[in-house]
């Protein structure tokens, strides 16, 4: 069992990201099992869920003339335009049921402010307003953070990135992850957080 100073961090592991889903994530239910054995040696895990608004400014159904995946400028800076998906209280934002994490102590909702998006469990898009995770972590002595979950490219990303700014140390556990790898975003994922220290590793690591 991993000490409580190491945190297995899960990334929205949602119906919508699933196959089939509004934005699936291709096999992204394959991380589910992987995530299951995962979090059993861990003592300190917490979750993340995308929570928007129907009326979310990432939605292209919200921008007339607009179509999922074009690109927008929001005040806060670029912003790609997704489908519908995560709408609070619908079954495509529920948590995967297949996650057995009865341990989880802490469920992070993110992206529920209707002008902003949030692909980070740390911050916002607008890289001002915090989600109070850091602050947690710190105050429960975590010292790494351990990444896993969906998408790779974009909230696993994201999220990897901010927790290093933010001083812990951390780990992207690459088998999982699944990637949406949309117009080269995956390279550009790994290369982003290898340069910021970040540590890519698979699951046996952990297990062995």
């Amino acid at each position: 069992m991993k000490p409580v100073e190491d945190v297995l961090l899960v990334v929205d592991v949602q119906y919508d990201f699933m196959p089939g889903g509004a934005l699936a994530v291709k096999e992204g239910d394959e991380v589910v099992p992987v995530i299951n054995r995962l979090a059993r040696a861990f003592s300190h895990v917490v979750l993340t869920q995308d929570w928007h608004p129907r009326s979310h400014v990432s939605f292209a159904a919200n921008h007339e003339g607009r179509a999922p995946f074009d690109m927008m400028t929001m005040p806060y800076g670029e912003q790609v335009l997704w489908p519908v998906h995560c709408v609070q209280d619908t079954e495509g934002a529920a948590l995967h049921r297949g996650l057995q994490l009865p341990h989880a102590r802490l469920v992070i909702r993110k992206g529920h402010h209707e002008h902003v998006d949030s692909y980070s469990a740390f911050l916002e898009a607008d890289r001002v307003t915090p989600t109070g995770l850091a602050g947690y972590l710190r105050d429960v002595g975590a010292k790494r953070v351990w990444v896993a979950g969906l998408a790779t490219d974009y909230c696993v990303a994201w999220s990897a990135l901010d927790a290093r700014r933010a001083g812990f140390e951390v780990s992207v556990i690459e088998d999982a992850c699944r990637a949406i790898d949309l117009e080269g975003s995956l390279d550009r994922a790994w290369r982003e957080m290898r340069d910021a220290g970040i540590e890519r590793i698979r699951s046996d690591y952990l297990l062995a």
